[in-house]
């Protein structure tokens, strides 16, 4: 067997165990470097070195988890909730209910994209932003599980093709960075703006899929009972007392963090900004700087853990040097097919990112692995970027340890009344990753 086969089965094994996703990874690396018959010390050196290139992600992860709880002590999310149930309109209409429908649907959508571009705090806003909204998603008997599929579209949809925020660190710090240091022995690279381009196409098929979930699965009413929803009344409070110059700064922070980062080009340097100039407006004590900051690097640790023992295990196994084995063997299973070459490479990308529940981490694995593939195939580099961002982004709308699906599933069962599984997993699963496949499919055999 080969040691990398070996290796990525073990991970994914020990991750659908629900080991720790970094002792996985960790513990993979040394039974595959073993395996190839490497020294123990030089799998140790060779994922220390690895660990080096995972670091810059793992710090502009902490700084925007900073970020976002700042955000959440301006109660920016309650202040949007509020606006929004206001500018849907009336529920009580028989007349206006699908005009409301269909505006908490754009809007949930434009709120999870702008969660991880302009307003860089990912799934912190769920449980802030949608419980207050339970209650006249029951009187319109609206099914959650569209819900979910709405806000998890807007999640995974905008780091596949907006290059700012989370996109940014996905497209031009994980895929751009991992496939051009796969290709770097073999004269192959490609440049960050090519990125965008070549996901356009997979992510057409998630709106497919969501129309679908709209208009088709989910489009009978569900009766839900009425509960109460608790502090409600804190964070109504909480937005009555904020002065207008402290709006104005809040909105200068925010488009701040924006301007900083697409002019140089770090999330780092946009969060700090960003976090500064919140400090100064005083939604938050001057002597709880640290406090915040501290708990924003831990509600983003595990992400950037998981990352950076991602680059990690990518290093030892591409010093296995059993890479081009893997594509010989690929190649002798697969013949000639492009065809089944791009499928086999999509159904790897699920698998493997449905163990670990990030395609963050999942790109650094198979791009090693992939990129030789690819060009042994003959794929472009579109085609290329193409299958390994959708490989990546594949499973993680429909993995029980996502934060795609953990995140929405928080906002939505706050009244124990929107199971994880059944509600949140297997519908963003049926209508994300199928089509994901389909269209990946498709991108790789068109570009």
């Amino acid at each position: 067997m080969n040691a990398i086969v070996l290796a990525v089965g073990i991970m994914v094994t020990l991750s659908m165990l629900r080991v720790s996703v970094v002792l996985a990874l960790i513990l993979s690396a040394i039974i595959g470097g073993v395996y190839a018959g490497m020294p123990v010390a030089s799998i140790v050196e060779e994922f220390n070195d690895g660990l080096g290139s995972g670091a810059p992600i793992a710090l502009a992860l902490a700084t925007l988890g900073a970020f976002a709880v700042a955000l959440s002590r301006a109660g920016i999310a309650t202040y949007i909730s509020s606006r929004m149930l206001n500018l849907v309109g009336s529920h009580d209409s028989p007349r206006n209910i699908e005009k409301t429908k269909w505006g908490i649907y754009l809007l949930l959508v434009l709120i999870s994209v702008a969660s991880g571009t302009i307003v860089p705090v990912h799934i912190a806003f769920i449980p802030l932003l949608i419980p207050p909204m339970l209650l006249v998603f029951n009187k319109m008997e609206l099914d959650r599980r569209i819900i979910a599929c709405v806000i998890c579209f807007g999640i995974v949809a905008k780091y596949m093709v907006f290059p700012v925020g989370y996109g940014a660190i996905y497209l031009n710090d994980i895929l751009v960075y991992s496939i051009n240091e796969a290709g770097e022995n073999l004269g192959f690279s490609i440049t960050r703006d090519m990125a965008p381009q070549a996901m356009i196409i997979p992510v057409v098929g998630m709106l497919v899929g969501l129309l679908v979930a709209i208009l088709f699965t989910y489009r009978k009413k569900r009766a839900y009972s009425d509960a109460p929803i608790k502090a409600e009344e804190e964070k109504e409070e909480k937005e009555k007392t904020l002065k207008p110059l402290q709006k104005i700064l809040i909105l200068a922070a925010i488009v701040s963090t924006l301007v900083v980062q697409v002019m140089t080009g770090s999330m780092v340097f946009g969060g700090m900004v960003g976090f500064s100039i919140l400090a100064l407006s005083g939604v938050m004590k001057w002597s709880e700087q640290d406090t915040i900051f501290d708990n924003g690097m831990r509600m983003m640790a595990m992400v950037g853990f998981i990352m950076v023992a991602a680059a990690g295990f990518a290093a030892v196994m591409r010093a296995t040097g059993e890479v081009p084995l893997l594509v010989q063997q690929a190649v002798a299973l697969i013949g000639d097919s492009r065809a089944l070459a791009a499928l086999s490479m999509l159904l790897v990308g699920l698998i493997i990112t449905m163990g670990i529940g990030s395609s963050f981490s999942t790109v650094p694995i198979i791009a090693a692995i992939f990129v030789p593939l690819g060009l042994e195939y003959g794929f472009s580099a579109m085609a290329i970027i193409a299958l390994i961002g959708t490989a990546g982004a594949l499973g993680d709308a429909g993995s029980p340890v996502s934060d795609s699906t953990l995140g929405p599933t928080a906002g939505l069962n706050v009244d124990r009344q929107h199971d994880h599984i059944w509600d949140t997993v297997v519908p963003t699963f049926i209508h994300f990753n199928i089509p994901l496949i389909i269209f990946g499919w498709i991108a790789a055999m068109v570009l």
